[in-house]
């Protein structure tokens, strides 16, 4: 089947089906007692990631039990700061760990190689282009550089990103500077996915909330459109999408200047507010809140059909508007796609 006949692919080409394409972001997870069962075997997570056999089965799990329209590589936005030289763990419960380090030390480290010693994750990709069903797009992400930072910057996952903003404001030389070498690492690496056999790229920005206009241009923006514009500028023409999660009216301005082709929707965007300001023509990802799939029966059915209502005259791929829960009980994901598709 050519990729003219794959659905996410028209839709991210700017048509609208009567059926969207539905897939769910973290859908290769913790719900599924078969995903469950290959972790328990892997070492670690990071080593998880960069398992190409691990890595492949759980990718097509949810494909095989539920026949998504897309297929995302099973990785994690964190790679890329384990391939620049910062110490990445995850504690079980607890979520990701990395070393301390000064502003300037993480300033200082090279993005040359990153992408190389990420090849993994792109012999992945490779296994899953020929496993795929033809109908179903393979898609590539990384993480964005303002998110990745906070990581590296707090040492673990933060709330409110206090240390990482007041080093944006403080130091913003340095702040910059990593900000770049993440943005040109990024770039290389989503190149090399597309090369892999990844047909849309995604860049998750999940921590776009809470900055103020100025800061916002500084360290979403800009270090976005760097690698928007290095990874078209290698000649991919495979799509992007940019997800600046919490961005808030900020939106707009993302979908105008960063150079992506398709935006994802978080769940807490005003939905008719995005209908209105987003641009017209830009295909539109997301919006349904991961606690409805949780939740099932008559909230699913209302809040889907909400959702399909409002986004309906334009190009639009049904998902959630962050990743699925580890405790969304596979079966409403079946009713969701039930719901979706009219069977």
């Amino acid at each position: 089947m050519t990729q003219s006949h794959k659905p996410l692919l028209r839709v991210l080409a700017g048509e609208t089906l009567a059926t969207p394409p539905v897939w769910l972001m973290r859908q290769a997870g913790r719900y599924l007692p078969e995903y469950r069962e290959v972790r328990a075997k892997q070492s670690d997570f990071i080593a998880f990631c960069l398992n190409p056999e691990a890595a492949t089965e759980v990718t097509l799990q949810p494909i095989r039990r539920y026949g998504f329209d897309a297929s995302i590589v099973f990785a994690d936005i964190l790679l890329i700061p384990h391939a620049m030289g910062q110490k990445v763990w995850f504690e079980k419960g607890e979520g990701p760990r990395l070393t301390q380090m000064e502003l300037a030390k993480l300033a200082a480290l090279s993005p040359d190689g990153a992408a190389e010693r990420l090849d993994p994750v792109c012999e992945t990709l490779r296994r899953l282009s020929k496993a795929l069903p033809g109908d179903c797009t393979l898609i590539g992400f990384a993480g964005a550089p303002w998110t990745v930072a906070t990581y590296m910057i707090e040492g673990a996952g933060s709330k409110d990103r206090w240390k990482a903003r007041t080093a944006a404001w403080s130091e913003p030389g340095l702040m910059d500077q990593l900000l770049a070498n993440l943005a040109d690492a990024t770039a290389d690496y989503l190149i090399a996915q597309a090369k892999a056999g990844a047909e849309v790229l995604k860049i998750f920005e999940s921590w776009a909330e809470g900055l103020p206009a100025p800061l916002f241009e500084r360290v979403v923006i800009r270090p976005t459109r760097r690698i928007v514009e290095t990874v078209k500028a290698a000649g991919i023409t495979a799509p992007i999408i940019g997800f600046p999660k919490g961005a808030g009216p900020h939106y707009v301005r993302y979908a105008a200047e960063t150079g992506i082709d398709a935006i994802a929707t978080d769940h807490g965007l005003d939905t008719d507010w995005a209908v209105t300001n987003l641009p017209r023509g830009m295909p539109v990802q997301g919006q349904l809140d991961p606690a409805v799939l949780k939740a099932g029966g008559e909230a699913l059915r209302s809040e889907t059909q909400r959702l399909l209502d409002a986004w309906g005259g334009r190009p639009y791929v049904f998902n959630l508007g962050h990743g699925i829960n580890p405790d969304v009980p596979p079966e409403h994901v079946d009713a969701l796609l039930a719901y979706i598709r009219g069977s």
